[in-house]
């Protein structure tokens, strides 16, 4: 059951009327006509400090996407930002009388691009000074460019995207006498719960947030929405639990997006295509009252063995709300612009583009020195070579044609992702009928987290996978700290690891007699940490740790078809094989990587956002106009794992997998673009339009 589809008795409905310019004041809000229909029992259009304060911003030590917290002045911050709440009986008159908010604004100019003459442009690591946010740099990059003997320096322009989940954002609130329960679906209870209690002024005791499933995540749900906190004192003024599901539009305009990127790349290398240097300077947009940090250079600079390399995150304010983390939110456009690059390396140096990433392997951080925990690119990329048929690739661009007339292209590109962890302590209980239960932090995103547990405490206790239950994404039984980063499972999984060892040895190999038998144990993160996750703070670990730096790899092989006439672009096959450590459940991890597979062609193909320059907000933020990628468009995906446990990183030897999965499908597919038509397309997505 998702937090939508819960109906208590006495269940009120909410919906929003939201601002339709870009930037500005409400001048007047006339609410007199949604007030006289019939069923509409609250209209709230401003609250006051006392009774809702912000949460404050996830990644400046607050609990929510962004600091903007809407219904407590007369600003507009964005187009699509709430302006009232209307609570009715049914969810029909709540529609209609939101829909009858009559408001009249005093606009000002806004920027909405980040080439608009209104967007501010501040550099990074001055405008954040956190060491972590620093840019990259190691050597001089730009005194090698100057030596290279082969240089490539290009501009790939990322679009914004919307993480499009088809579970909509939605909750049910409700007052059970002094505390405050919270059913909805999301990454991260730990931040609802104690950013509702700074913001209603009330002990974080009395706060239960409960999300055993959060639909689709997939990085939009990792904090605190700004429509919790107006339905908490909507549910408390009524006596009644309310509930309100956003429309899809509203998930487009009231939740956060991954951002637009520019991304300027140069290479230099030897005559053989060997990396001497590299410098990547990135754009990103964000909001006017937050800075959403970039870390674009963190992979790239991570991805070969190059001696030298420069980075450069600028962030550039725009009149939107503030954007967020989609399903690998740096990675993806970081990979996608440094493996084109590197793509047209090796056809600028006449070397295949296999061999002359083989060539640039390493075994140690460049940035650091350190060695990998564990490093696998050669064997990801020689085994989907073979699994591929790549020996049998034609090496110039615009010559192989098919039988239907339509251009034939083959792509490669890697792909890196952090493998971090965060604070998860686990309950272990052991029953007299033999069930063994578990309880731990993580929320389950569709990401297998419960598979992938039940499966490790079946084997460690030696009982049938149906004997084992599995408790997560609530705060009555564990912190829930946030969810994301693919550091779930690997978090949870060394946590439920340690508790149940302790079981075993508590037991002694024999059942609970009487009463179960229970013990609890953490995965090992210090105490600081702990600390932070108990507090509902973002508690991050790695992937730098004391002796070694910590990444999962992956290699993409994508065939595409470009039809002679039409231009259509067809993907009839695509090979990952990836590097995540121990997979901790073959199915599920089999199913994330064909998932990412997807989401990556769907970012090279299909996604992007429109902006409106009128009045700001998004054109296309429906599944109508807002093109994701269907069963219809999918062919085959094959997926192998090099299967090899990173003891270093965990006992249980797992890294992440769920994001790096996506890093490099659309470099692979456009560099199959080129290869196929002899045309380099440097924006995404690219379409008919571009290869007519």
């Amino acid at each position: 059951m998702f937090a939508a589809d819960r109906v208590p008795d006495g269940l009120a409905h909410a919906a929003l009327a939201t601002a339709t310019i870009d930037r500005g004041r409400i001048a007047a809000l006339d609410t007199a006509r949604a007030e006289a229909v019939p069923g509409v029992r609250l209209v709230l259009t401003r609250l006051g400090e006392d009774e809702l304060r912000t949460a404050g911003f996830l990644m400046a030590g607050g609990y929510a996407f962004q600091s903007f917290q809407p219904l407590t002045s007369d600003r507009i911050a964005y187009r699509g930002q709430p302006v009232a709440l209307v609570v009715a009986d049914d969810p029909v008159a709540a529609t209609h009388a939101a829909e009858l908010v009559e408001a009249r604004y005093e606009a000002e100019p806004h920027a909405v691009r980040i080439d608009d003459p209104g967007a501010t442009v501040v550099l990074q690591q001055e405008a954040i000074p956190l060491p972590f946010l620093a840019d990259v740099v190691v050597g001089d990059a730009d005194a090698e460019l100057a030596k290279a003997e082969v240089r490539v320096e290009a501009v790939y322009e990322h679009p914004s995207q919307n993480s499009a989940p088809m579970e909509l954002i939605g909750a049910v609130v409700q007052w059970r006498g002094d505390t405050l329960v919270v059913h909805e679906g999301t990454q991260n209870a730990a931040s609802i719960r104690h950013g509702l209690a700074h913001q209603l002024g009330i002990d974080a005791e009395r706060v239960e947030v409960v999300s055993p499933y959060t639909g689709g995540g997939f990085g939009q749900k990792n904090s605190l929405q700004p429509h919790i906190g107006p339905l908490a004192i909507a549910a408390r003024r009524l006596g009644r639990p309310v509930k309100l599901v956003l429309t899809r539009p509203q998930v487009f305009h009231q939740a956060s997006f991954r951002p637009v990127s520019r991304h300027r790349i140069s290479l230099g290398a030897d005559a053989s295509g060997r990396l001497l240097a590299a410098v990547h300077e990135a754009d990103q947009q964000t909001s006017r009252h937050d800075l959403f940090p970039a870390t674009f250079t963190e992979v790239t600079s991570r991805l070969y063995g190059v001696p030298a390399f420069r980075g450069r995150q600028r962030l550039v304010q725009t009149d939107v709300q503030t954007p967020g983390y989609m399903r690998a939110p740096f990675e993806h456009p970081g990979a996608w612009a440094m493996e084109c690059a590197v793509d047209e390396l090796a056809h600028a140096a006449g070397a295949d583009p296999v061999e002359l990433r083989l060539a640039n392997d390493t075994t140690h951080d460049p940035v650091t020195g350190k060695p990998f925990s564990s490093r696998h690119v050669a064997e990801c990329l020689q085994r989907g070579a073979e699994l591929f048929g790549w020996a049998k690739r034609r090496p110039e661009p615009a010559q192989w044609i098919a039988s239907d007339g339509s251009q034939v292209g083959w792509g490669v590109a890697i792909g890196a992702y952090p493998a971090a962890s965060t604070p998860a302590v686990a309950r272990a209980v052991a029953y007299p009928d033999g069930r063994v239960g578990v309880e731990v932090d993580g929320h389950e995103m569709g990401q297998g987290i419960r598979s992938a547990i039940t499966l490790l405490v079946a084997d460690l206790m030696g009982v049938p996978a149906n004997r084992v239950t599995v408790g997560l994404g609530d705060t009555r039984v564990a912190t829930q700290h946030l969810t994301a980063g693919s550091w779930g499972t690997s978090s949870a999984l060394p946590a439920v690891h340690a508790a149940i060892l302790k079981l075993r040895e508590t037991l002694g190999g024999r059942r609970p007699t009487g009463a179960p038998v229970a013990v609890s144990a953490s995965n090992g993160l210090p105490e600081p940490l702990q600390e932070r996750a108990r507090a509902g703070q973002v508690a991050l670990a790695g992937p730098v740790w004391d002796d070694f730096v910590a990444y999962s790899f992956i290699a993409h092989f994508v065939e595409v078809r470009v039809a002679a006439g039409t231009r259509r672009i067809r993907v009839p096959r695509v090979v990952s094989v990836a590097d995540c450590g121990r997979v901790a459940s073959p199915v599920t991890a089999a199913s994330q990587v064909r998932g990412g597979v997807v989401w990556g062609l769907g970012a090279a193909l299909r996604e992007g956002l429109e902006v409106d320059e009128r009045y700001g907000g998004f054109v296309n933020a429906t599944l109508e106009e807002y093109p994701v990628t269907v069963n219809a468009d999918v062919a085959r995906i094959d997926v192998e794992f090099i299967d090899r446990p990173d003891p270093l990183l965990n006992p249980v030897g797992v890294k992440g997998l769920g994001e790096v999965s996506m890093v490099g499908v659309a470099a692979a597919a456009s560099n199959a673009i080129f290869h196929a038509t002899g045309r380099r397309v440097r924006r995404l997505p690219i379409t008919i339009a571009d290869l007519l």
